[in-house]
């Protein structure tokens, strides 16, 4: 149902979270364990992406101007798109941050039954973390390429948090792992309370818990502080405190394995990117820019650096004609008529 908010307050014409970007240290296996072991879509490949001559790469992604990135668009379950990296460069770090460092993160799943999708996510060569707890509400598991994945049943239902349900036309796989939707990303930042100040006053952000002390959390993680907000109408966003045992005080880049994006849709990226310029400890990294050929010809997108390490970016998909559509039955996620006040 449509929000009562009188205006959109935040990101000018932002509809929706559009996608969770990761890099990974091996882009097959991880293409592979989100379509087969967890039902996602492949919607597209795309790559090498590279300037083997100037700064393109450095200017637009933050990365060395001599790396290079393959990328996949998964489409999982009926809200969420994760877009993929693996690079190679000069200096690339190699090894993720964990969850006490700025940078950590992970991706929190709903599943109809914690056993039956935890034997599948075995099947897959996830490892469960910590000690075996049977009546445990949330299951931590690593992807064998190095993804931190929680799993928890869907609890009572809050009208201020999105909570997915069970897709009417869910693929085999999905239904065998019972898998509802994505539930959350979460990061784990230096700042929290600036963090969560970003998020609300600029992103227009909704802060529904916290920020508050918190026993949710990793095996191996330390006590710390943590926020949910709700990101638009179907999506939310969980922010941690790196904790005093950090072995990282600085956020991985794009091209570091670990290294992770968060996408917002609007409907025009130039009058996002103006209003984001406007404010302090923004960088937009150069200028709005359309893609020209490829799988997503006409997207119109742009990065930019935050305050809060947390990299962001902004685009305006044409779904609907975009090239890839041509060559395969799966389709992106996209807000349809949702905006962002809206609460489906």
């Amino acid at each position: 149902m449509p929000s009562s908010a009188p205006e959109l307050v935040g990101l000018p014409t932002a509809r929706a979270v559009d996608h969770y970007g990761f890099t990974v240290s091996r882009l097959d296996e991880a293409v592979a364990f989100f379509t087969d072991v967890l039902g996602g879509e492949l919607c597209y490949r795309e790559g090498p992406v590279e300037d083997s001559r100037g700064d393109w790469m450095t200017r637009k992604l933050g990365v060395h101007p001599r790396a290079r990135a393959h990328v996949a668009l998964v489409r999982l379950g009926p809200r969420t798109n994760l877009e993929l990296f693996e690079y190679t460069a000069p200096d690339q770090v190699v090894s993720a941050p964990g969850p006490n460092d700025v940078g950590g993160h992970h991706l929190a799943l709903a599943v109809a039954d914690l056993d039956v999708a935890e034997e599948r996510l075995r099947r897959g060569a996830a490892v469960r973390l910590g000690p075996t707890v049977p009546d445990a509400p949330r299951r931590w598991y690593l992807t064998p390429w190095g993804i931190l994945l929680s799993l928890s049943e869907p609890g009572r239902p809050d009208g201020r948090i999105f909570s997915p349900t069970l897709p009417q036309y869910a693929n085999p796989v999905q239904r065998s792992l019972g898998l509802i939707g994505t539930e959350y990303v979460s990061y784990t930042v230096a700042d929290l309370d600036a963090a969560t100040a970003f998020f609300t006053d600029v992103l227009g952000a909704e802060l529904v818990q916290g920020p508050q002390d918190t026993e949710e959390r990793p095996p191996g993680a330390e006590p710390s502080r943590r926020a949910l907000l709700r990101t638009g109408p179907t999506a939310n966003c969980e922010l941690v405190q790196s904790t005093t045992t950090a072995l990282r005080s600085r956020p991985p880049r794009n091209s570091d394995v670990g290294g992770h994006h968060l996408a917002f849709y609007v409907d025009d990226v130039d009058a996002a990117a103006a209003y984001l310029g406007r404010h302090q400890g923004v960088e937009l990294m150069g200028e709005p820019e359309t893609i020209a050929r490829g799988p997503i010809a006409g997207d119109r997108w742009l990065y930019f650096r935050t305050p809060v390490g947390i990299q962001m970016e902004i685009i305006n998909m044409p779904d609907g004609s975009l090239p890839y559509e041509s060559l395969t039955s799966a389709r992106r996620a996209t807000p349809g008529t949702l905006r962002w006040h809206d609460r489906p």
